[in-house]
């Protein structure tokens, strides 16, 4: 189960008094150069937060997903036996951290005995860690957490979701598709969710040029848990 608190080797209130909304404070606008230096220091703590709390051993792999699916839904459902999946395979299971997809994958990786992991971020309306995770860290700022759920990973699963998880995805290829990040399996799960996602891509992005075909590559469609784990073995990348 849960933490009773996050995983954090820094008190950051040695150094810095805890803000609310400190990510909108600081995307405000124009502000002077000492409340920026504040703000510097904080996405430093926050990192280094990050680098010492996920220092495990075994490779892992993040699962994106919405946090409004509940428990009955079928994409949960289909979450929890790729979370589970994946940790069969050998792999720790990242997540949001929160509930619905993330959740739902937190709880199969842990059911099945790996290592689950959690990137919590602080909103406006709470959104609580789930209580399927060994580890998490509690972020301020979205961009630090989004960090966090790339770097450890060398493979992506991409679950039904709203702005948040399209954002994840998009950020995702985009750092492929300018050799920021290895190309690592981008895999998009969840039945005719993604169909016509996948059509605007190539009848518009690719047919009007802004993408090539290779820039898909990458990028996997499927429907099952173990397709996943099909995919991320076809690319040499399960443990040995």
């Amino acid at each position: 189960m849960a933490n009773d608190k996050p995983d954090d080797s820094t008190d950051r209130g040695a150094l810095l008094a805890h803000v609310e909304g400190a990510e909108k404070l600081f995307l405000a606008g124009r502000r002077s150069r000492e409340a920026d230096l504040e703000s510097a220091v904080r996405f430093f703590l926050e990192f280094l937060r990050g680098f010492e709390s996920f220092a495990f051993k075994q490779p892992c792999v993040t699962v994106f997903g919405s946090s409004r699916f509940p428990e009955s839904h079928r994409y949960y459902q289909l979450a929890r036996e790729v979370g589970a999946a994946l940790a069969r395979a050998g792999f720790a299971v990242m997540t949001g951290g929160g509930s619905g997809i993330m959740e739902a994958a937190n709880r199969g990786a842990q059911e099945a005995g790996g290592l689950s992991v959690g990137c919590n971020i602080t909103l406006p309306r709470e959104q609580k860690p789930n209580p399927y995770l060994d580890k998490f860290i509690q972020f301020d700022h979205f961009f630090a957490r989004k960090v966090m759920l790339v770097k450890y990973s060398c493979a992506f699963v991409v679950m039904p979701g709203g702005f948040g998880t399209l954002d994840e995805a998009f950020e995702i290829a985009t750092l492929m598709q300018t050799n920021k990040l290895e190309r690592f399996p981008l895999i998009a799960v969840g039945g005719d969710f993604w169909d016509k996602f996948v059509a605007f891509v190539a009848d518009t992005l690719l047919k009007e040029g802004t993408i090539s075909l290779e820039d898909l590559q990458f990028i996997h469609r499927v429907d099952t848990a173990e397709d996943v784990v099909r995919v991320i073995r076809e690319a040499g990348l399960l443990p040995s």
